[in-house]
């Protein structure tokens, strides 16, 4: 059976974009919920140069079926050129949590 839930993850430079993210995404049924972690230092390569700065991750409870729109809400949405979006199946889970994120991204 292939799995029909994905976590996925951004990062953002501040709380407030970290916020604005997460409740657009939940608003408009693309995550059934969105979970904010404190301040990641992140060291990686852009334009030449090795850069460090710090950042606040979204990880998103979606649907394979609302990766798509999601990923499209986040690129519209997000500040960053090349913002970091990564799907990961959510191979097993509570039975009743998966049923949820299920039915909290279904269109109503």
């Amino acid at each position: 059976m292939t799995p029909t839930a994905l976590t996925v993850l951004t990062t953002t430079d501040s709380a407030a974009k970290a916020e604005e993210l997460a409740r657009g995404a939940v608003e408009a049924r693309l995550a059934a919920c969105a979970q904010i972690s404190a301040p990641v230092t992140s060291v990686y390569h852009w334009q030449g140069a090795i850069e460090t700065a710090q950042e606040w991750q979204v990880l998103f409870k979606t649907t394979r079926a609302r990766y798509a729109q999601l990923e499209a809400h986040l690129l519209a949405a997000h500040d960053y050129d090349t913002p970091e979006i990564i799907a990961t199946p959510v191979t097993d889970g509570s039975a009743a949590y998966l049923e949820w994120i299920d039915a909290e991204t279904t269109d109503r």
